[in-house]
């Protein structure tokens, strides 16, 4: 099994596990490798330092694990793109488990639940920029947040 590390021309990072090297170059030359992020299909595999046992070696400390509630920091002070991205998946998988997937009908249930023809729950779906300005004009609460692909699908 090879574990690779990906990106793609967003530079979301991912892992990929592959039978072998030519499996993981077969997949990516017939398109089937995909960001979990934002489905672009421009993937490419990123330099990785190969792993090594040295047992015996003396133990160094442990690293210490930043805060749960503050992304890390690069080096340059500005946030690790990985730890954002984890946070984005955290935010975007906690909206998918407790909201009501209406889809296309997202407009015209939200206008029912403010007026109470419908049960008041959290809803997700699709509006255009006009609609979600309509909606904000009538006093309904509505906010934009673009869910991965990875998580618009059941994932194995």
């Amino acid at each position: 099994m090879k574990v690779f590390d990906l990106a793609c021309d967003q530079d979301h990072r991912f892992e990929g596990w592959f039978a072998s090297a030519d499996d993981y170059d077969g997949q990516l030359a017939r398109g089937l490798l995909e960001c979990p992020m934002c489905a672009s299909r421009s993937v490419r595999k990123l330099p990785t330092a190969p792993h090594l046992n040295l047992s015996g070696a003396a133990e160094r400390p442990a690293p210490v694990a930043p805060s749960a509630s503050a992304p890390a920091r690069s080096s340059g002070g500005a946030p690790d793109p990985r730890a954002v991205q984890a946070m984005i998946m955290k935010v975007a998988r906690a909206l998918v488990a407790n909201t009501e997937d209406v889809g296309e009908r997202f407009v015209d249930e939200a206008r029912r639940i403010h007026h109470g023809e419908a049960p008041e729950r959290g809803i997700r779906g699709t509006a255009s920029p006009e609609q979600a300005r309509e909606l904000a004009d009538e006093g309904i609460e509505v906010f934009s947040f673009p869910l991965p692909a990875a998580l618009k699908e059941p994932l194995q």
